[in-house]
C-alpha cells in the first residue's frame, strides 16, 4: 500500500552487480507479503505442509536470501513494532478487504476459473505472529540479520539507510523516501517474469534503484514538501488522498503554495479523513525509531536449517541441500576474501 509515487518518480533499472558488496535493510513485512503471494500454486493455495502450515515465506525467504548472498548481496531484515494509532482503521479495512478476496477466491476456484482465482488468492495474503516467529527463527539459523522497529519497519530501514548503516532501503512501496531513506531499491526480491494482471502477457521483474536526491532534484523541492504530496494523493494513514487529486495534480499543488497552511487553504483541499493532516506529516518527519543500530549476522547453521525447512516442515531435501551447498560455499567465499585484507 502506502504512497504510489510511480506515475511521477521513473526508476532506474540496476543490475545486481551494481549492488555487490552492499547491504540492504528490507523492509521485512513488506516482502513476506510479496512472498505470500506470489508462491502459490496454479489455484492460488499457498505452499503449505502436511500439517496445513503455509510455508511460502520460508521458501521465499531461504531460496530469495541465498540468491543474493550469492551475488554478494546481504540483507538485513527489519521487522514491524507497535502499528501506529493513526493507523488502525486501515488496519482493520484491509483485514476485511482480505477476507473478502479470501471467500471470492474460494467461489473461483469451485468455477474453475484459476486465473481469476489466483488474482484473488494474492490479495488475501495475511501474515500472523508464528509466520514472524518462523521467519526470524530461520533467518537466525542461515546467520542473517534482522532488526526489531519500535513501529514502522520502513521508518527504522530508512533511519538506517540515513546513518550508512545499509546502503540502501530494499521495499516495494515508496513510503521509505517519506520516512527519510536516501536511496531504495525495488523488485529486490521478486525478480523474473510476473503476468500482467488482466492480460494474458508476462513482463520481466528487475531490480530499480530510486535516489531521493535525483527526485527532490526533478520535483525542485525536499522531503517536506514530498510528504505533503503523499498526504494529498494519500498514505497508509489517510487512504485514498484528497478526492480528486491526482499524482500531476497534487505536484502542482505542492509547487504553488510555500506552507502548508496556505495549501490548506486552497480550494482544492477538502479534508475527509478522521486524522489530522498536520499528524500524519509529523508522523512520518520525525517516527518512532531507534537512533542507533547494530546488528551482525551469526554463523549459518546448516543441520538446523535442515530441521526448520525439511523435517519440520517438509521442504525437499534434494533442493534445499543443493541450495545450502551454494549459499555455504558463497559464505566461505566471502570470508576468505575478509581474511586477505587482514
Amino acid at each position: 500500500m502506502g504512497t504510489d509515487l510511480g506515475d511521477l518518480i521513473e526508476p532506474e533499472e540496476i543490475d545486481f552487480e551494481k549492488m555487490n558488496d552492499r547491504t540492504i535493510a528490507v523492509d521485512a513485512m513488506n516482502t513476506l507479503y510479496q512472498f505470500l503471494s506470489i508462491i502459490r500454486q496454479r489455484d492460488g493455495t499457498p505452499l503449505k505442509d502436511s500439517h496445513g502450515r503455509v510455508t511460502s515465506h520460508l521458501s521465499g525467504l531461504f531460496y530469495r536470501t541465498g540468491k543474493l548472498y550469492r551475488k554478494n548481496i546481504s540483507t538485513v531484515y527489519v521487522f514491524d513494532g507497535e502499528t501506529p494509532e493513526l493507523k488502525s482503521k486501515e488496519s482493520a479495512e484491509r483485514r476485511k478487504k482480505r477476507e473478502e478476496a479470501r471467500e471470492e477466491w474460494e467461489e473461483l476456484k469451485e468455477e474453475g476459473k484459476m486465473e481469476e482465482a489466483f488474482t484473488k488468492a494474492t490479495q488475501s495474503s495475511e501474515i500472523n505472529e508464528d509466520m514472524i516467529l518462523e521467519s526470524k527463527k530461520l533467518l537466525d539459523a542461515m546467520g542473517v540479520p534482522y532488526v526489531q522497529a519500535p513501529s514502522e519497519g520502513e521508518a527504522q530501514a530508512a533511519q538506517m539507510n540515513k546513518q550508512s548503516n545499509a546502503w540502501a532501503v530494499g521495499g516495494q512501496d515508496w513510503d521509505s523516501l517519506l520516512f527519510g531513506a536516501d536511496r531504495m531499491v525495488r523488485n529486490l526480491t521478486i525478480t523474473g517474469k510476473r503476468k500482467v494482471q488482466g492480460k494474458q502477457e508476462y513482463r520481466e521483474v528487475v531490480p530499480e534503484k530510486i535516489d531521493a536526491d535525483d527526485a527532490f532534484e526533478q520535483f525542485g523541492f525536499g522531503r517536506e514538501k514530498l510528504v505533503w504530496l503523499g498526504v494529498l494523493m494519500g498514505t497508509d494513514y489517510n487512504p485514498g488522498g484528497i478526492k480528486g487529486i491526482g499524482p500531476k495534480r497534487g505536484l502542482d499543488l505542492v509547487r504553488e503554495h510555500d506552507s502548508f497552511e496556505s495549501l490548506k487553504e486552497d480550494e482544492k483541499f477538502e479534508w475527509e479523513h478522521d486524522v489530522e493532516p498536520e499528524t500524519i506529516i509529523d508522523f512520518f518527519m520525525d517516527p518512532p525509531v531507534e537512533e542507533d543500530v547494530n546488528f551482525e549476522g551469526g554463523e549459518p547453521d546448516r543441520e538446523r536449517i535442515i530441521e526448520i525447512l525439511v523435517e519440520e516442515h517438509e521442504f525437499s531435501g534434494d533442493r534445499v541441500e543443493s541450495s545450502l551447498d551454494k549459499y555455504m560455499d558463497a559464505r566461505s567465499e566471502r570470508q576468505r576474501g575478509l581474511e586477505s585484507f587482514t
